[in-house]
């Protein structure tokens, strides 16, 4: 295949103006948005759970955390097949079903307090359930977005559904806070089984998308096209998963007041990153703008290991939530144009499988760095693992400086 066809988009593909892009994603976004505030919730709340309340380590805490990129990675290649030949809006309400299952688990450990052993492994069980659905509902959404307003505005849709996400994480961390010191771990398990159940009446008169004609996946094709911007992914989501998993705990072990200020912080600047340059990967070049963020999130988590006090550690993360807003969108762009047209749902779940892999590995490898060097060090480590997606980046400009041209 040439350059040149590598990155070309079927003139059958629906088109839309730059203004009613948002207006089309509209419905899919709202939908991320309630859905993911069951994510939001639990990320403040579930360190403190296990440690605190179930009187268990921060390897176990990693592992908790861990276990819901795990399940996600295991099911992405399904749901973005699911999403390819059973329809998009199938895929969203797939995910939202298993959402309230992964709740139901969620109150159900709680019977087993008293046995921390037996419940965090129920825990564990509702956390992978959840990363299943979390698969689905975001596999579900790009697919649904692409069939609205086209690939040629991939960059802006991974950029309104990780808007979504992240305005989710945002409001959630206080939310879930409050939550978890009113009513304990039941208030958040119940509204785990709620949030999606409502989520599913937003969805439900939603027309369903066309179809793209389904052939068969060409999966040897859609992995060579989203290993290289699949690495690069994975490296930089480890600074993302070394504060969403561990800065709750550095803030308690410091004598810190208000952590959820950190997943506050975090989703306010990725959000805003999202809003003002989330056009930029389909404008200049996926590789280009990956490049320059994967830096800009390296001196966050740079900032972080360093700091002194709470105000800075605050001022660490609104950097890396910044940076880390568009290498998602910048490497994802690489990702899927480089795939088979018709099947680019399993592209987008064997990219974000990536995102999975790394966050399923490096929570439970930082929450040993941690209980060995302390958790200060997690953030140089982080650091270092972010530089690496630099060097991807790179990587990608030598390969295909054609796309990069053809995307200015």
């Amino acid at each position: 295949m040439s350059q040149e066809s590598a990155i070309s988009f079927d003139r059958s593909e629906p088109s839309a103006a730059t203004g009613s892009v948002a207006i089309l994603l509209l419905p899919i976004v709202g939908v991320v948005f309630v859905a993911f505030l069951v994510i939001g919730l639990a990320l403040p709340v579930l360190p403190l759970h296990v440690h605190q309340g179930l009187g268990l380590g921060a390897f176990v805490v990693g592992l908790v955390a861990g276990a819901q990129f795990g399940a996600s990675l295991l099911s992405r290649f399904w749901a973005g097949h699911f999403a390819d030949s059973r329809g998009a809006k199938r895929a969203t309400v797939t995910g939202l079903l298993v959402a309230t299952v992964a709740g139901l688990l969620y109150l159900f450990s709680l019977f087993f307090t008293g046995q921390p052993l037996t419940s965090v492994a129920i825990l564990i069980l509702g956390r992978a359930v959840l990363g299943g659905a979390e698969s689905f509902i975001v596999t579900g959404a790009f697919t649904w977005g692409l069939a609205l307003v086209g690939s040629k505005n991939t960059g802006t849709i991974m950029a309104w559904v990780g808007t979504a996400m992240y305005a989710a994480f945002a409001i959630g961390a206080p939310v879930g806070t409050g939550l978890y010191t009113a009513y304990g771990f039941a208030g958040i398990a119940l509204a785990t089984v709620l949030i999606p159940s409502v989520t599913l009446l937003l969805v439900a008169p939603c027309s369903s998308p066309p179809s793209p004609h389904h052939t068969q996946p060409a999966f040897t094709r859609v992995f060579a096209a989203v290993c290289l911007p699949g690495i690069g992914l994975a490296f930089s989501s480890v600074g993302f998963g070394a504060i969403t998993t561990f800065i709750v705990l550095l803030f308690t072990q410091r004598g810190w007041d208000q952590a959820w200020l950190a997943f506050t912080v975090v989703s306010v600047t990725f959000i805003a990153g999202r809003l003002l340059f989330g056009h930029l990967p389909d404008r200049i070049g996926g590789a280009k703008v990956a490049f320059l963020f994967v830096l800009i999130e390296a001196v966050g988590q740079a900032m972080i290991w360093l700091a002194p006090n709470a105000e800075l550690v605050l001022l660490g993360a609104a950097v890396t939530g910044f940076g880390y807003s568009l290498v998602y969108p910048g490497f994802g762009v690489e990702a899927v144009r480089h795939a088979p047209p018709a099947n680019r749902g399993l592209a987008m779940g064997a990219y974000t499988a990536f995102l999975d892999l790394a966050l399923g590995i490096a929570n439970p490898a930082l929450g040993l760095v941690a209980s060995g060097a302390g958790l200060g060090a997690v953030y140089l480590v982080s650091t270092l693992v972010v530089l690496c997606a630099a060097a991807i980046a790179l990587l990608l400009l030598v390969r295909f400086p054609f796309h990069q041209k053809r995307a200015h």
